[in-house]
């Protein structure tokens, strides 16, 4: 339990510590750029040894129709983080396309995971991304993307499924049945 909190909890100070002490991280620079990696690395490690150790009571009863959700919004989620890398045209009315698609991935979760666990990394996860846009939106104005040629409208679509098709398989190759 201590490990998968800790986790989250590094995860996002690492994740927070350019909104909040903006003039720390810039006096850093560049040389900034590695210890915040290893936080990074060292907190998705802790997510994932604490969150397979906790052996965790059920927190809540998920859905019956909570899984069909979860993948669909999944799916979702998965072109989010492709269009925000490539521009597309979704990028264009969403202003934060990754992050939404982190909490699109966080809520399906939850959808499909009530054990205490879940609750505390997707949970955690959740709160820490609504931060992250809130702290963003404050700090910055937005510029909508010019518009995206076609080939990459299509390139996004087949790296979501294609991405979708690996992330499905290593839940399986995990233990963690993803279509029910």
């Amino acid at each position: 339990m201590i490990l998968l909190i800790l986790g989250v909890l590094l995860w996002s100070v690492a994740h927070l510590f350019k909104r909040l002490s903006p003039a720390r991280r810039e006096a850093l620079g560049a040389k900034g750029r590695g210890p915040i990696a290893l936080a990074l690395l060292l907190s998705v490690v802790l997510m994932v040894v604490g969150y397979r150790m906790w052996w965790a009571d059920l927190a809540y009863a998920p859905p019956v129709w909570g899984k069909h959700l979860n993948n669909l919004l999944m799916l979702f989620a998965v072109y989010l983080f492709a269009a925000a890398g490539m521009k597309t045209a979704i990028t264009r009315k969403i202003r934060h396309p990754q992050l939404t698609g982190f909490k699109l991935w966080a809520v399906a979760h939850l959808l499909a995971n009530g054990d205490w666990a879940s609750v505390v990394l997707f949970g955690g996860l959740l709160i820490w991304a609504v931060a992250e846009v809130i702290l963003i939106s404050r700090a910055t104005t937005w510029e909508k993307p010019a518009p995206a040629p076609m080939g990459k409208e299509i390139g996004a679509v087949v790296g979501t499924v294609l991405v979708y098709g690996v992330i499905a398989y290593i839940h399986i190759l995990l233990g963690y049945m993803p279509f029910g």
